[in-house]
């Protein structure tokens, strides 16, 4: 099978997860993604969270799969010659290092550019530059809180909370990976490369603009109708935190189901959009709800809301999450039952579309990692295990033009 990506080399310069996440979507798609690592060290999540002893933690294997490793003391001059002759060689350099370590490591965008001036520079940051924090060290959690996610999400008599979702990391380097294919199709129009950056806070906002659109409704109505405080709770002058509310208008909320005193997943997220709500009557054996005039519009449902959300749960006191879906699911009604993540290791048609995969590792046997999410009706990527530590370096430097005996010698000095 022909990859859209084949012929694009990527110079691979992240670490942890935003970057490696960036640059494991472009290596399934073809892209010939060498990841360039410190000798005897490397991604720090090589060691990060192991669960076997001396080998590559799963942290690491399952946001570098497909790529190869390169190891490359960049301080050394021989260092600083092999990475020039990849940055010629190359079609995009990735890199998410603290502001300025490009320019101390000699390599500007001007230095680059002069070397290769088709090459596309692509950087995930914390901040923007020009931001007041752009100095300013960022994890995941700490994007999640400069984003806007945390401040609306919880419950509104509890703190900010964070997401597990990776809304600061993995998202950001989603965003990343379209803005380098984004100008390698602007290359092809003018022959230059450019400059690319994403800000990790910048990429949790764009996941958090219904919550921007909902501050400019308070801002002019001094209350949001769909928010469980509504009516009968009060609004400060900050989007609140809504609990289980569905962003999108239409109230849902996690309902308990048969065995949630034992299981802490034992539940069903139910959403009641206003087209379903006579089905949701029908499906509830409720069907004098629906012309009830408390009940049958929007607006006079959300007084009742959770007496509303109490009746369901009554409903599905006797049913399984799956069962419950199975009999909602024949009504058109939004719902699905709360997976775990054990759930999701085992379901097979996870498994059967690739979106979860079993991958064979040279030191770890076989591990489970997600699979491309992104699905195309002639490609299906084949996930392939992560490299180990500069297991590709001679295979590089030879593609290169090294000779053997030069490879050696670079081995020796600890270049490589």
């Amino acid at each position: 099978m022909t990859l859209p990506l084949n012929g694009i080399k990527i110079i691979d310069f992240t670490h942890v997860q935003a970057g490696p996440a960036c640059t494991q979507l472009l290596a399934w798609f073809g892209a010939d993604v060498i990841k360039v690592e410190r000798p005897g060290s490397g991604d720090v999540t090589r060691t990060q969270l192991r669960d076997i002893p001396d080998v590559d933690a799963l942290y690491f294997t399952m946001l570098n799969s497909n790529k190869r490793s390169l190891t490359l003391d960049t301080k050394k001059p021989d260092g600083k010659k092999i990475l020039e002759q990849l940055i010629r060689e190359s079609d995009v350099l990735v890199e998410n290092f603290g502001p300025g370590a490009l320019d101390r490591m000699g390599f500007s965008w001007e230095r680059i550019n002069e070397l290769n001036p088709k090459m596309i520079v692509a950087s995930v940051k914390g901040f923007s530059d020009g931001h007041h924090y752009e100095d300013l060290k960022v994890y995941e959690n700490v994007a999640q809180c400069a984003g806007g996610a945390a401040s609306t999400t919880g419950f509104w008599d509890g703190p900010p909370t964070v997401s597990a979702a990776a809304l600061g990391d993995s998202n950001t380097g989603m965003h990343l990976a379209i803005g380098i294919l984004t100008a390698i199709i602007g290359r092809q129009q003018t022959g230059k490369g450019q400059k690319v950056a994403v800000s990790m806070q910048d990429a949790v906002l764009n996941l958090c603009r219904v919550k921007l659109r909902d501050q400019q409704r308070l801002d002019r109505l001094g209350f949001l109708e769909e928010y469980p405080q509504y009516p009968h709770g009060e609004f400060s002058d900050v989007v609140p935190r809504g609990g289980n509310a569905g962003g999108g208008g239409q109230p849902g909320w996690v309902l308990k189901c048969k065995g949630w005193e034992t299981d802490p997943n034992a539940y069903i997220y139910f959403t009641i959009q206003g087209h379903a709500w006579e089905p949701i009557c029908k499906a509830l054996g409720k069907p004098e709800w629906i012309s009830d005039p408390n009940y049958s519009t929007a607006k006079a449902r959300q007084p009742h809301i959770f007496d509303i959300f109490k009746t369901i749960e009554e409903w599905l006191a006797d049913k399984t999450k799956y069962e419950a879906v199975d009999i909602l699911r024949k009504f058109d009604i939004p719902c699905s039952p709360v997976l775990s993540m054990k759930e999701i290791a085992e379901d097979p048609s996870l498994r059967a579309s690739g979106s979860i995969t079993e991958v064979p590792h040279k030191e770890r046997g076989s591990y489970l990692t997600v699979g491309s999410p992104i699905k195309f009706s002639d490609l299906k990527p084949e996930i392939t295990g992560s490299p180990l530590l500069g297991e590709h370096s001679e295979e590089v430097l030879a593609g290169l033009g090294y000779a053997a005996e030069d490879i050696k010698r670079l081995r020796e000095s600890q270049v490589i």
